[in-house]
């Protein structure tokens, strides 16, 4: 119990002392950290990013401000240098995970969430065009995801939710309204589902970065490139001046209790049939038991630290008119502070071109969605 209460007050004290909350970082000086945390209301389902044609909420970032996210994962091999880049950073991002992926490897969804990330979902097994669906089986998506990887994390886990190749659409906006999800979009795309080199993804991810003077950064943790990059980004990032936001939910997600119920029988009988009857007993008779894929769950090396700024966000419902434009035009700059008396600069677009075929390339035309309005991302 000494020792307990030991343990207990070597906490508070890391809260209280800036010195020893930063001996839970491994290099305070390198150090991203979160400078502040938005703390999202989702219950009238928001709509956030600036790469959509709908009516969305007003950025929530400050010039030189940058939200980290992560999709199609988990995949062990990748998300695990991933997150441990993110911890050498001492920082936070928001991973919007595939139900089939999840299911393939809850203890990785435990571990992201287990250091302290956000745990969003990108439907059950990411078609290549969620609004080319029927509305039923649309939404079946996007219901059977939230189960899958709530049910891998085995603890609520934030409506939040990130359509594929950000194939948005109004009746898919109104349902999530409906079931109380907010929607995020991005608002820079690294491309790294397209950049194999590590050095050429983060030049251009740090490119449009400044193009857009921070945003909410799409990654995907099932990516090669992404890992190895990780480090070189999260580096020069701290050395430009830019600063992560952290997002986190007000509230936590209800899944379908009977897609919750689905989901576990069918994940019982595949673990009956993976582990086999024991000695003298029917297979029927053992409760299987999930054996972590790669290792032990590690646990996190960022403890007691005192918690940055949070801001509250509770947007008003409404109906999501479709805004016109482009995906490519709907997001503009945040003015730095000495171009705030100035014209702020829009970012590069591809111009456009009437009745003509142009071969799609990844790294000249960053922020082009032409893949992904075909599922790519």
């Amino acid at each position: 119990m000494r020792r307990f209460s030991l343990v207990l007050s070597l906490i508070g004290a890391a809260y209280l002392d800036p010195a020893l909350a930063e001996e839970a970082c491994p290099n305070p000086q390198g150090a991203l950290g979160v400078s502040r945390i938005v703390e999202i209301d989702a219950k009238t389902g928001p709509l956030f990013g600036g790469f959509t044609k709908y009516e969305k909420e007003p950025r929530f970032l400050e010039p030189k401000e940058v939200v980290l996210t992560f999709d199609d994962g988990p995949l062990p091999k990748y998300t695990k240098p991933i997150l441990d880049a993110l911890d050498k950073f001492c920082t936070k991002a928001t991973f919007f995970s595939v139900g089939q992926m999840a299911q393939a490897y809850p203890d990785m969804v435990r571990e992201v969430m287990g250091r302290g990330h956000t745990m969003g979902t990108h439907t059950w097994s990411h078609p290549l065009n969620l609004r080319a669906l029927s509305l039923a089986k649309a939404e079946d998506q996007i219901e059977r995801g939230f189960a899958a990887v709530a049910l891998a994390a085995g603890q609520p886990i934030a409506p939040f939710f990130r359509f594929p190749g950000l194939s948005d659409s109004g009746p898919l906006l109104a349902h999530l309204q409906k079931r109380g999800i907010a929607a995020f979009t991005v608002d820079v795309v690294s491309n790294d589902s397209y950049i194999g080199s590590p050095q050429r993804l983060a030049a251009r991810t740090l490119d449009q970065v400044e193009r857009q003077n921070g945003g909410m950064v799409l990654f995907h943790d099932i990516k090669a490139s992404t890992a190895a990059a990780l480090p070189t980004i999260l580096t020069e990032l701290k050395k430009r001046g830019y600063k992560v936001v952290h997002l986190r939910s007000k509230s936590v997600f209800e899944p379908l209790p009977a897609l919750t119920a689905e989901l576990e029988a069918k994940r019982l009988t595949a673990e009956a049939k993976k582990a086999g009857p024991k000695k003298g007993e029917a297979a029927a008779a053992e409760k299987p038991k999930l054996v972590p894929f790669y290792a032990a769950i590690a646990a996190s090396n960022l403890e007691a630290q005192s918690e940055p700024q949070v801001t509250p966000l509770a947007p008003e419902a409404r109906e999501r008119v479709h805004a016109g434009g482009t995906h490519a035009t709907a997001s503009t700059p945040v003015a730095s502070p000495d171009e705030a008396a100035g014209a702020v600069t829009q970012p590069a677009t591809p111009a456009r071109r009437k009745h003509a075929r142009k071969r799609h390339k990844p790294d000249s035309d960053p922020l082009s969605l032409s893949n992904a309005v075909n599922g790519r991302w």
